[in-house]
């Protein structure tokens, strides 16, 4: 046993030299960098699809699954392809970054029960001074996917979110009324961000810029995007692509709270057999 050792020392000793660990540090701090710059943006998504693509790689290639393997190697350059094309403004966001130096981006703020009850009730009742004015608004709210490449096009804030904040931004006039609003955890990080529209052809008709461009933000992210009409003061929520209109403040508050709130975690009941006495 212990000669087995020895040799298997003796081979790490021979083939892990200072340049090898150097070697394989480097290439760790590279990739540790890389997701920093790509953590918030929805490359994210992909990049673990393409994790989960090379581990099931390996795996057929190791239990000898010849077909499968050579289909999943196929899918991969593909894979790659459409990380570069389809998330280009990420990758120019990266860039962007490293020339500013800036290579340690703001994590994703995780907010406790209470202070999500908090952030939803400063929402709401802005919303609902906003639909009583009839002043139209358009608030994204940030979840699991970030929304570094919407905050981009906007102006960058960091401020708590309040109701009054909410109605001085979207107070008609105002430079930034006319676009979105972007939370991050219990803050503003940005206001006047343009949202990507919906392609659907079914609404295109039916529906304003604001709503449309609430229901393209959750068609690609999952976002929690509010709508308030300028025109009739209606209160609207657009969530995993689906637009819920004609809501009260107080349903708009269930809901935002259903969304938002974590599920509780639950305990584990052990059942333990009671014995009969003899």
């Amino acid at each position: 046993m212990f000669g087995d050792y020895r040799y298997v020392w003796q081979t790490v000793k021979e083939h892990f030299g200072i340049v090898a660990v150097l070697d394989i540090a480097l290439v760790a701090v590279a990739i540790y960098y890389v997701l920093r710059l790509l953590q918030g943006t929805r490359a994210v998504q992909l990049i673990k699809g393409l994790a989960i693509l090379g581990a099931l790689i390996v795996l057929t290639g190791s239990l000898h699954l010849v077909t499968c393997n050579w289909l999943l190697k196929l899918a991969l350059l593909p894979g790659v392809i459409a990380l570069l094309i389809l998330f280009q403004p990420e990758l120019r966001l990266a860039l962007e970054q490293i020339g500013r130096g800036s290579l340690f981006g703001v994590g994703l703020t995780a907010l406790h029960r209470e202070q999500i009850t908090h952030l939803v009730d400063e929402v709401v009742r802005g919303v609902r001074q906003l639909a009583r004015d009839r002043s139209g608004a358009l608030i994204a709210v940030e979840r699991e996917v970030g929304l570094n490449d919407v905050i981009q096009t906007g102006r960058r804030m960091d401020s708590l979110v309040s109701a009054d904040l909410l109605r001085t931004i979207f107070y008609p006039g105002t430079p930034l009324h006319d676009l979105a609003t972007v939370i991050r955890g219990d803050r503003i990080v940005a206001a006047g961000c343009l949202l990507p529209l919906t392609e659907r052809r079914d609404v295109r008709g039916m529906l304003g810029t604001r709503h449309r461009a609430a229901l393209g933000l959750s068609e690609t992210t999952d976002a929690v995007v509010i709508v308030v009409s300028e025109e009739t003061g209606g209160i609207s929520l657009a969530v995993d692509g689906r637009l819920y209109g004609n809501l009260t403040p107080d349903l708009l508050r269930q809901r935002l709270l259903g969304i938002l709130t974590p599920a509780p975690k639950r305990r584990r009941l052990r059942l333990r057999r009671r014995r009969d006495a003899a």
